[in-house]
């Protein structure tokens, strides 16, 4: 068991960045990509970057104490690590790297959607990081299951449609397909670059858009997730939405481009 000294920033303060990785087919799927995002986080928190290699050392161990599960999430931890008390950082950082793995089952069916009542920060620098604190999406997701539902659908601060709570949500309308822009607060997903890039390479028209639940409302719609692909919505507050040959052709172009 990995110890956390009780002066750990990312414990106390949230301090830190997470990365979660899927483990398939005995690869760590899109892992330059994550970690590229791992170093842009870095940057906006102004954190020292870690070290590649020893991330993915740390990665590989992680995954071969697990057994080497058929399928795995990969979680990356790191922590601004200890500092004295308060909010002022430390005059030298000394970052903390954790890693957890965590079997999966089946990929899960379609999801079943309600609109949390908190909001997403969209103001915030980090509305578009995976930080140590994500207590909001915390809060939306145990709404969202209190509800009967699965997952969470967030809007931002404006009442614009940002997110899941673990997820980018796309929709399709008249043969166009929808995303948030980030800057209503959304998280650069991994996935959510490779639909987009699916979709140009479909021939497929695609927009990232600011936009109220209004213009969502009863399209066919889509979460996508590292450790879900493309997952479609099976209903939004209730209301059942209709499938969409689009999403399917989508999830297979992702999952070509993937191999």
């Amino acid at each position: 068991m990995t110890a956390i000294p009780l002066d750990d920033r990312g414990f106390t303060l949230g301090h830190g960045l997470f990365e979660t990785v899927l483990w398939a087919d005995g690869r760590l799927e899109h892992w330059d990509e994550h970690l590229e995002r791992l170093a842009r986080g870095c940057r906006t928190l102004r954190l020292p970057e870690p070290d590649r290699a020893a991330v993915r050392a740390g990665a590989d161990a992680a995954v071969a104490d697990a057994g080497g599960p058929k399928r795995a999430a990969v979680r990356i931890n790191w922590s601004a690590g200890s500092g004295d008390r308060g909010l002022d950082p430390p005059a030298e950082y000394r970052p903390a790297l954790t890693v957890q793995v965590s079997a999966l089952g089946a990929a899960p069916g379609p999801a079943r959607l309600v609109t949390a009542h908190v909001r997403r920060n969209d103001r915030s620098p980090v509305s578009r990081l995976k930080t140590l604190s994500y207590l909001d999406n915390v809060l939306a997701r145990a709404e969202a299951v209190e509800a009967g539902a699965d997952e969470a659908l967030m809007l931002n601060t404006a009442g614009e449609i940002a997110c899941a709570a673990a997820a980018n949500v796309f929709w399709v309308r008249h043969e166009e397909v929808f995303t948030p822009d980030l800057d209503c607060g959304v998280l650069d997903g991994i996935m959510r670059r490779r639909v987009l890039a699916a979709c140009h390479d479909l021939g497929l028209p695609v927009q990232e858009v600011y936009a109220n639940p209004g213009r969502m409302a009863g399209a066919p719609m889509f979460l996508t997730s590292s450790l879900v692909g493309v997952r479609p919505v099976a209903s939004l507050d209730g209301q059942e939405l209709p499938k969409s040959s689009l999403v399917a052709a989508i999830a297979k172009a992702v999952s070509r481009a993937s191999k």
